[in-house]
């Protein structure tokens, strides 16, 4: 052969005609060797049959099977050079042949291209000639698969959380982090992420590649991901609840790219005898997870305990009525009945103070404790009203129609809610009276906004176990789809709310004013590359006037709906079935530079209309704040 048999240096090859490009899937559950069944980092895929195989050298199944098959063109899966076996030399990696293949391989953007992804308006076509829209891609049932299918798509839609995972590939060495895109708020590099956190990103960059080979996605990595990192709590063939795997996959995802364990928590005040003081920690912002998703939240909790009464709030009751006071038995004469020591008059008296404190003390009150504490949090889970009991005709259920704004009467910052009507709970023995804390018999909350977030998930509770089987709530919670203002439901902090500066006010800042300005709402790209004074201020003006009023107004914009539906004759008389293992999940995401809704269930994907979103059972949303796409935008 005319070829160089050296690796040392890269040269062309003259069998790239023999590959098969129609029977290559990169998206194989695992890349194993289709002989040993092997994991390791050096497997091949044969770009002549598409299988897999270990190593490269003497021995190996890769070159065994070259020498039996003749099939000489080879591709390393995880550096995405590309080999001729068994001559064993590297192909040129500029070959223009191949560059198809390394996008399919391993999809990469760059920051201008992540960018125009929400102005992209033309179709992609994969190698069997069907047409597909980048990011509005099928995803494949692996058999009950569906939540993890809607949770994915709606998420692949949430612009900082897309934009951080396709360009975290870009950043791979500790020393390049920040260089490619100063916008990227990544910690770790791309090698030290978290198994789940890898396969999420290449999923991402899958779905949004214009460069795919077939229109849809088998997510095959990310669900062995998952039921790796969950001990397969959400495996293949079991079904789950969207919400619960939704908020577990979130922290999965913060913690995987280098996120702390815990979200801040902050006791504020404990209204007893006793104060309680701050403290706590805060963990915004320490991954992308938190910055995008994160809120606060405060919660007034009241209690009422059943216990005694106690010696000491005995004898202030005594005093209070002046049946006794602190002086009235001296401790040294408490217990001195020796005769001589007093008149018999006296001790009677003694005696009888004796045994009103000690029943009084003994006695069982009702006591009210309050404590209010802020937390942070990722998602607002919201309560449905329960469903009628009457049927209709036909012996189903009358479904009825609930506004999302009485719904969320449960973040009024009035309205308080049941948490436990009763709990039977053991005393716990103390050896000082006034130390027991009692029986609880009831114990509500009340829920106070501080903050919400860029991007708002509202978790509508459908789902309930009891002790038989599991029910589903079927009452259609409608929503806005533009412009839902939550500006009543926050409870800023003493401050107030942020009020937008008028155009004197930002022309009077100094520059590191304005950068601050900037830098707070997001919007540090407007301050790089900028030297005069002059266009610092323009640029402020200009945010301030078209992007900041949204920004502090609550007002949100639907960006991804989840819904759970079930057959028809699941729930009527005699049809008592699982509704959790029975339905199924679809997922509404619009396209941002046509305005047009698309319904993705699983394979299919097919345009739908605004109005039919809104009367759906829907099972989570997530919503925007209006001015923080644009936010992230350039």
């Amino acid at each position: 052969m005319a070829a160089s048999t050296s690796s040392s240096e890269a040269v062309s090859c003259p069998y790239l005609d023999t590959i098969n490009r129609t029977i290559l899937d990169f998206d194989a559950p695992d890349h194993a060797c289709s002989v040993t069944l092997e994991s390791s980092p050096h497997i091949y895929a044969c770009l002549v049959c598409g299988k897999f195989f270990r190593g490269k050298g003497k021995h190996t199944p890769a070159y065994t099977h070259s020498v039996e098959e003749n099939h000489f063109v080879y591709v390393h899966l995880t550096r995405g050079t590309f080999w001729c076996l068994p001559d064993d030399y590297e192909i040129d990696v500029e070959e223009p042949s191949l560059q198809d293949i390394r996008r399919a391989l391993h999809p990469t953007f760059t920051p201008a291209e992540v960018r125009k992804l929400d102005d992209n308006r033309e179709l992609a076509r994969d190698l069997f000639g069907r047409r597909y829209l980048p990011g509005f891609v099928g995803l494949n049932n692996l058999n009950c698969t569906d939540y993890l299918n809607a949770v994915v798509q709606a998420l692949a839609h949430v612009k900082p959380l897309r934009d951080f995972f396709l360009l975290a590939a870009n950043n791979d060495d500790r020393n390049m982090i920040g260089k490619i895109d100063p916008n990227n708020p990544q910690i770790l590099p791309y090698s030290e992420f978290s198994p789940l956190a890898k396969s999420f990103s290449l999923l991402l960059r899958n779905m949004w590649s214009p460069h795919r080979f077939k229109s849809s996605v088998d997510p095959h990595m990310l669900v062995q991901a998952v039921s790796v990192a969950s001990n397969k709590r959400y495996h293949v063939g079991k079904q789950a609840e969207a919400g619960e795997f939704l908020a577990w996959l979130l922290h999965q995802l913060h913690l995987g790219v280098g996120g702390s364990a815990s979200l801040g928590k902050k006791k504020k005040k404990k209204k007893s005898k006793k104060n309680g003081g701050i403290n706590g920690n805060k963990s915004n912002g320490s991954s992308v997870i938190h910055d995008t998703f994160m809120g606060r939240v405060e919660m007034t909790t009241v209690a009422k305990r059943r216990k005694r009464r106690g010696e000491t709030a005995a004898l202030e009751m005594l005093n209070q009525v002046g049946n006794a006071t602190s002086n009235d038995i001296p401790a040294e004469e408490e217990d001195d009945d020796r005769a001589g020591s007093d008149d018999e008059e006296t001790i009677q008296r003694k005696r009888r103070k004796r045994e009103t404190l000690h029943t009084l003390a003994n006695e069982t009150i009702i006591a009210e404790e309050e404590t209010v504490t802020e937390t942070d949090f990722l998602q607002l889970t919201l309560d449905i009203p329960e469903k009628p009991l009457f049927k209709d005709d036909d012996g189903g259920l009358v479904i009825p129609q609930e506004p999302l704004v009485n719904v969320l009467r449960k973040f009024d910052g009035v309205s308080f809610s049941d948490v436990l009507a009763m709990q039977q709970q053991q005393q716990q023995p103390t050896t000082k009276g006034d130390n027991n804390n009692g029986i609880i018999v009831s114990k509500k909350r009340r829920y106070r906004l501080k903050k919400l977030p860029n991007y708002l998930i509202l978790h509508l509770s459908r789902f309930k176990r009891n002790g038989f089987f599991v029910e589903k709530n079927p009452t259609i919670v409608m929503f806005p789809v533009k412009n839902f203002d939550l500006s009543s439901y926050v409870f800023p902090e003493k401050s107030g709310r942020e009020k937008v500066p008028t155009a004197e006010e930002v022309k009077g800042m100094s520059t590191k004013e304005l950068k601050n300005l900037l830098i707070q709402h997001g919007r540090s790209d407007l301050v790089d590359a900028v030297i005069e004074k002059n266009d610092l201020v323009q640029r402020c003006l200009d945010f301030v006037s078209a992007s900041l009023p949204d920004l502090l107004a609550d007002k949100y914009d639907l960006v991804a709906n989840i819904t759970h539906d079930i057959p028809v004759e699941v729930g009527r008389e005699g049809k008592q079935r699982n509704p959790l293992e029975e339905g199924t999940y679809r997922c509404h995401v619009q396209h941002g530079a046509t305005g047009q809704w698309y319904e993705m269930q699983d394979l299919n994907v097919r345009e739908t209309m605004p109005q039919l979103i809104g009367v759906s059972e829907s099972y989570l949303l997530i919503f925007e704040r209006k001015g923080a796409a644009s936010g992230q935008a350039e």
